[in-house]
């Protein structure tokens, strides 16, 4: 990795804050700096700055000191509403609030030039982020970026190496990383009962089809065969996800009967709770996914368009990826519509990666 000259310093800080805003996905993957940052310094009370769509995913955290929610849905309704004035007061109290909090270390792994401003804004001493993009470098004292990796994480780079990257750099051990995910008392036993009124049994297999870029979903016909096979499996397949994925989710569910469509039906931190309990896991490269591999559930990740993480952090992941000569196109797609990296992910090949992932031991 490569850096601008650090600020070490002998002190261990009192006050970190993580500047992790969105997104949901990201927010998971990043959230193994909560250990390995206290593992390192013990002491040290830590805040992580969100917005409020992921909030739900840090709530429960009781490792984190505080835990504080961006409103800038709000500061620009406000805007668009004609309330500049309002606006700017509410943002100038943020502000304020940051500077109060004197923080001795903010990170920023999101790296972007909003989260780069919210570091900057708080004053703080020593200021490092992770990838910067936008120029967000300026704002920050050290910048971090992650070389390409030796050996086998070169050529089979693991679930989010670059976070625990750049938590070494900040003085973690390696193997202090490890994804934190908690699951609230209150939302685990709401995510019971809905499962029950759906007479969802003990032995489910949470289906994550949905993501924000067509080209990152798998072919919708597939999931009503999968279904078939995980029900052979002992499992009831079940589909999650949020509002937005209500017309995809009664398509794939009008396929096959099988398959319980109780997409939209839980809150953020409640489908934690539900894919916490959950025996399986076949999702493609979304949030749902991420969450089950850090609860350490077996999981089945199904990658196309997007560069993928090609191990997971114990056997209990496998990642299905298949490189074509386009791949990754990321958001520009060459292939017509067709999605041929997805295409060639068949159903009896995440069959079996799922029999194999279920027969591994929890860690």
């Amino acid at each position: 990795m490569s850096t601008n000259k650090p600020l070490r310093s002998d002190k261990s800080p009192d006050r970190i804050l993580i500047v992790r805003l969105s997104a949901l996905g990201d927010v998971v993957l990043s959230s193994g700096l909560i250990p390995a940052l206290l593992s390192h310094w013990p002491h040290a009370e830590i805040t992580w700055l969100v917005e409020p769509a992921a909030a739900p995913l840090l709530k429960h955290n009781p490792r984190l000191h505080r835990l504080m929610v961006l409103p800038t849905a709000h500061w620009k309704s406000l805007w668009r509403e004609g309330k500049k004035l309002q606006a700017l007061r509410e943002i100038w109290r943020f502000r304020t609030s940051l500077r109060a909090a004197s923080f001795d270390l903010v990170i920023d792994p999101q790296g972007l030039l909003k989260s780069g401003l919210m570091a900057w804004l708080t004053g703080a001493p020593r200021r490092v982020n992770l990838k910067p993009r936008e120029s967000s470098q300026w704002l920050m004292h050290e910048s971090v970026r992650p070389g390409p990796g030796v050996g086998l994480d070169a050529m089979q780079p693991i679930i989010a190496h670059e976070y625990r990257d750049l938590a070494v750099y900040l003085g973690a051990e390696s193997d202090s990383y490890r994804m934190d995910l908690t699951v609230g008392e209150a939302a685990r036993q709401q995510a019971r009962s809905r499962l029950a009124q759906a007479q969802v049994g003990p032995r489910y297999a949470v289906l994550a089809a949905f993501t924000t870029r067509p080209q990152k979903h798998w072919i919708e016909g597939h999931w009503a065969g999968l279904a078939d096979g995980l029900l052979a499996q002992g499992l009831t397949p079940l589909l999650l996800g949020g509002p937005s994925d209500l017309e995809a989710a009664q398509r794939i569910a009008a396929i096959n009967p099988a398959i319980v469509n109780l997409v939209g039906q839980f809150k953020l931190d409640e489908t934690v709770a539900v894919i916490s309990e959950a025996s399986l896991l076949v999702g493609v490269d979304t949030g749902l996914s991420h969450m089950a591999i850090a609860l350490d559930i077996p999981t089945v990740a199904l990658f196309g368009s997007t560069t993928p993480y090609l191990r997971g952090p114990s056997m209990r992941t496998q990642v299905l990826y298949e490189r074509l000569p386009c791949s990754p196109c990321n958001r520009k797609p060459s292939c017509g519509g067709r999605f041929d990296c997805m295409r060639l992910l068949d159903v009896a090949r995440v069959l079996k990666a799922a029999a194999e992932v279920q027969q591994t031991t929890a860690h």
